[in-house]
């Protein structure tokens, strides 16, 4: 009787699940079609001539190596940046009690809603400036604060009892030693959350590298990508399998963490 219920619901996810998977195997599978077969009629979702000859132009005809080094290293660096500054503010913001610190906090959430792209002219200047401009630097720096990140940690942070660090404190034990020895560990579940949605954040990061980066050596992998597609002229097939091979990465991060990444709901209709 409960499995009959649940039909209903089930089939209905199983619809709606084939209409995410179906996109993306065209996307995949459109990959391994030669380019004369991506767009002759009528079109089919299983290649007629199977190839691989996109995925060995675009790995002969771009520097891969150098652009996965160039997104780790941003992905890399920015993440670990984020998860400490953002614990240290999150802790701040939970456990000491100011007028100054409540009004900064509120600040903060409020650039939530503001949409990126309405200051990233302020952010470019600042950039300039610094002389970070067409460095790595200059992508990674403006990325480290979120106020996501620090929500997520001040929220865990508060359901963290006052007792716990006034025990710490009657034994001898110091502020930076208590957040760093005590406090952080405790953070360990969100810490991981907000590493795995940063690292996906500044992978697939777009718009802001290609506002900062010139020099082709020091293009991210999504700043490569578009620079396949030309004025007049698209190579199809070895777009559709550079865009297959940016991909790999992300979806070895998933493999390895994909039970903290389907259990990250905290993180539900928030925007980095």
């Amino acid at each position: 009787m409960k499995t009959f219920r649940a039909a209903p619901s089930t089939i209905i996810l199983w619809v709606l699940a084939a209409l995410y998977l179906f996109p993306t195997a065209w996307f995949l599978l459109s990959s391994l079609k030669p380019g004369s077969e991506l767009f002759s009629l009528p079109l089919t979702i299983l290649p007629r001539n199977w190839t691989v000859a996109g995925f060995v132009t675009a790995w002969n005809r771009f520097d891969f190596q150098q652009y996965f080094i160039n997104t780790t290293v941003v992905a890399v660096v920015t993440t670990a940046f984020t998860v400490i500054v953002s614990a240290m503010t999150g802790y701040a913001f939970a456990k000491y009690t100011s007028w100054w610190l409540r009004g900064f906090f509120i600040c903060i959430l409020a650039t939530t809603m503001l949409p990126t792209e309405v200051i990233m002219p302020s952010s470019f200047a600042v950039v300039r400036d610094l002389g970070l401009y067409d460095t790595l630097a200059g992508i990674i720096v403006p990325s480290i604060i979120t106020a996501t990140g620090i929500f997520m940690f001040r929220q865990y942070f508060s359901t963290i009892p006052d007792e716990l660090m006034e025990a710490a404190r009657i034994d001898g034990v110091g502020e930076f030693r208590l957040f760093l020895k005590i406090m952080l560990p405790l953070a360990k579940p969100i810490a991981v959350v907000l590493a795995i949605f940063s690292f996906q954040w500044r992978w697939n990061d777009y718009i802001w590298p290609l506002l900062i980066l010139r020099d082709p050596e020091r293009y991210t992998l999504q700043v490569a990508l578009r620079s396949i597609v030309g004025a007049d002229n698209i190579d199809w097939s070895v777009l559709l399998a550079a865009s297959v091979i940016s991909l790999v990465p992300m979806v070895v991060l998933f493999a390895i963490f994909q039970r903290q990444i389907l259990s990250a709901d905290i993180n539900s209709g928030l925007k980095d």
